[in-house]
C-alpha cells in the first residue's frame, strides 16, 4: 500500500536515486537510515513529530552486547556513556532455586549496558546529520491519494508514493520502512497483560556492582538495571493498582519495593514514577507490497528480558543487509528474504517473553517447585547458562 504524507514544502526537490522511504525518526528509524547508508543505500526519513521533541524521550534502554556492536558499527557507539551489566540475578519470591549470568563466563566484558534513551537518540540524530541523510521533521504518513492519472500501471506497482499537499511534490520510492509506531488493531495478533509497567530510578545504600535483577512475584516481575550509581526499576503491577502504585509518595513506595524485591540491597530514594500498560503486539508477517514493519511497529514486548529495542536493532542489521545487496529494495524475494531471516528471532523473543509471564505469575506451589528447579539447572549447567545468555544477547541466531 502507498503511503502519503502532510506537511510543509520540502526543502528540495525529491530525488529518484533515494531508495528507501523510512516512517518514523526514532531510533529506530535513525538506526535503520544509518546502516542503510553503510550499505550504500540512500534513505530519506519522514517523522510525525518535531525533531527536537524525538529527543525527549525519558526511558532508559537496557542493551546486549549485541545491540553495542550493532551500535558500534553504526559508529555511535563511542559518544554514550553506557553503564555494563556484568551480572543478571534471576529469581522468584517465596520458592528456591536461582541463577546468575555472568559476563566473566563468556569471556565478555558486560552482558549488556544500560543508558538513557535521549542520549542514544541524540546520538544517533547526530550522525544521521553528519551523514547527510534527509530527515523531515512535523510530516505525518498514512494513507496515499490516487496514483497521477497516465502513469504506467508497472510503475504505480513498482513505487511506493509519498505526497505533500502543499506545493504538490510527489517523491517515489522502492520500498517503505515502517521503523515506529505501533502495531494496529486489526493488523496483527494482540494480547493485554493486564499489567502496568511502574517506572523510576533509586538510590541504593550500597553499591549495585554492575549486577542486574530479574525477581519474578506473583504481583509480577520486578527488574533493576544498573544506572550509574542507582538502579534504574521496572516494577510491574496489575492495571487495578498502578495508578495508585505510581502516586505513591516517596516513602511508601521504596517499602512496597523492598517488599517485592526482598533484601539483597536496601533502598533509601526513589525519583518520580510513571506507568504505562503492557502487551503484546505483533504483526505475523512483517512485510507487503513494498513495505516492511521492523521495531515496534512490528512487535512491542512485555519488557521482561529486556528484548524490545534489542530486537529491533537486529531487525535493522538484517534488512540493511538484505537491501544492501539488492537492485531493488522493495523486491518480493528480497522482502521474503528478509521475513525468513527474522523468523526464528522473532519468534523466539516473543515465545520466550510471553512464557516468562505465564510461567511466573502462578503462585501454585508445586508449579513454584517446578520453576525452582528450574533456575537451580540454569544455575548447576554452565552450557545451559551460556545458551540462555548467547541468545538473550545475540538473538536466534547468536549473531555475531
Amino acid at each position: 500500500m502507498p503511503v502519503a504524507a502532510e506537511t510543509a514544502p520540502p526543502k528540495e526537490s525529491p530525488n529518484n536515486s533515494r531508495q528507501v522511504a523510512i516512517v518514523g525518526g526514532g531510533p529506530t528509524g535513525m538506526a535503520l537510515a544509518l546502516a542503510l547508508k553503510l550499505h550504500g543505500v540512500a534513505a530519506e526519513v519522514f517523522e510525525a513529530r518535531e525533531r527536537a521533541a524525538v529527543r525527549r524521550d525519558a526511558r532508559v534502554l537496557a542493551l546486549s552486547d549485541g545491540a553495542r556492536q550493532i551500535l558500534e558499527w553504526l559508529g555511535v557507539w563511542s559518544r554514550l556513556s553506557a553503564t555494563p551489566i556484568e551480572t543478571i540475578h534471576i529469581s522468584q519470591r517465596g520458592g528456591f532455586g536461582r541463577s546468575c549470568l555472568r559476563a566473566a563466563e563468556l569471556d565478555m566484558r558486560a552482558l549488556g549496558w544500560v543508558l538513557a534513551a535521549g542520549e542514544l537518540i541524540a546520538a544517533l540524530d547526530a550522525a544521521v546529520s553528519a551523514a547527510g541523510i534527509v530527515y523531515r521533521e512535523n510530516t505525518r504518513v498514512g494513507a496515499a491519494p490516487p496514483c497521477v492519472p497516465g502513469t504506467p500501471l508497472a510503475r504505480r506497482e513498482a513505487e511506493s508514493r509519498v505526497c505533500r499537499d502543499r506545493g504538490q511534490v510527489t517523491a517515489e520510492f522502492p520500498l517503505t520502512a515502517f521503523a515506529e509506531g505501533a502495531v494496529e488493531p486489526g493488523a496483527g495478533q494482540m494480547r493485554d497483560y493486564g499489567q502496568h509497567a511502574v517506572l523510576c530510578t533509586v538510590t541504593l545504600a550500597e553499591s549495585h556492582h554492575n549486577v542486574a535483577f530479574e525477581r519474578f512475584t506473583s504481583e509480577g516481575p520486578v527488574a533493576l538495571l544498573p544506572y550509574g550509581e542507582r538502579y534504574a526499576v521496572v516494577l510491574t503491577c496489575a492495571d487495578t493498582v498502578a495508578a495508585e502504585v505510581a502516586a505513591l509518595d516517596e516513602a511508601a513506595f521504596l517499602a512496597l519495593l523492598q517488599r517485592r524485591f526482598g533484601s539483597r540491597q536496601r533502598f533509601i530514594a526513589a525519583s518520580p514514577r510513571v506507568a504505562y500498560p503492557l502487551g503484546l503486539r505483533y504483526r505475523p508477517n512483517p512485510v507487503g507490497a513494498r513495505q516492511v514493519w521492523l521495531g515496534n511497529a512490528a512487535q512491542t514486548l512485555h519488557p521482561v528480558a529486556g528484548q524490545g529495542f534489542n530486537l529491533a536493532l537486529r531487525d535493522v542489521w538484517e534488512l540493511a543487509q538484505q537491501v544492501g545487496a539488492a537492485a531493488d529494495p522493495g523486491a518480493p524475494q528480497v522482502l521474503a528474504a528478509y521475513a525468513r531471516g527474522r523468523r526464528a528471532d522473532r519468534r523466539g523473543a516473543i515465545g520466550f517473553t510471553d512464557l516468562l509471564i505465564d510461567g511466573f505469575a502462578s503462585d501454585f506451589a508445586p508449579l513454584r517447585q517446578v520453576r525452582g528447579a528450574g533456575l537451580l539447572a540454569l544455575d548447576l549447567l554452565p552450557p545451559l547458562r551460556a545458551f540462555v545468555a548467547k541468545r538473550m544477547i545475540y538473538g536466534a541466531r547468536a549473531w555475531p
